[in-house]
C-alpha cells in the first residue's frame, strides 16, 4: 500500500539560546507571534509557520502528514531512513531521510 505524504507549512527549529532565538525572530524580524508555550513559540512568517523550542540545538526539522504514522514509518525505514527521536507523547516521529532531510512525521487530520 502506498502511503500518500503532504507536507504542512510548519518548520521546527530548537536552540540553547531560545530568549535569544525569540527575540530575533519577534523583534528584529517583526514576525507575529501565533502560539506561545513554556515548549515552543510559534510565528507567522507569510510563507510558512515556524516553531522555536529550546533544547539542544538541531537543524530546521519539516513536516508530513500520512494517514497511517507507523505503516508510513515502517516503509520509510524499508527505504533507508532513520528515527532520530520519537515520543509518542507530544507525539513526534523526526526521521532523517538518506539525504539529510530531516522531518516530523504526524497522522492527517490531527493539525490544528
Amino acid at each position: 500500500m502506498k502511503i500518500k505524504f503532504s507536507a504542512t507549512a510548519d518548520v521546527v527549529i530548537r536552540t540553547e539560546a531560545w530568549d535569544e532565538a525569540k527575540a530575533c525572530y519577534g523583534s528584529v524580524l517583526g514576525l507575529r507571534v501565533v502560539h506561545e508555550s513554556e515548549a515552543c513559540t510559534g510565528f507567522d512568517t507569510g510563507a510558512f509557520r515556524l516553531y522555536v523550542e529550546p533544547g539542544p540545538r538541531h537543524d530546521p526539522i519539516f513536516e508530513f502528514l500520512v494517514a497511517d504514522v507507523q505503516l508510513a514509518k515502517h516503509q520509510l525505514l524499508a527505504a533507508g531512513c532513520a528515527i532520530i527521536e520519537e515520543d509518542p507523547a507530544i507525539p513526534r516521529c523526526y526521521i532523517r531521510d538518506p539525504y539529510g532531510v530531516v522531518f516530523n512525521l504526524g497522522k492527517a487530520g490531527t493539525e490544528n
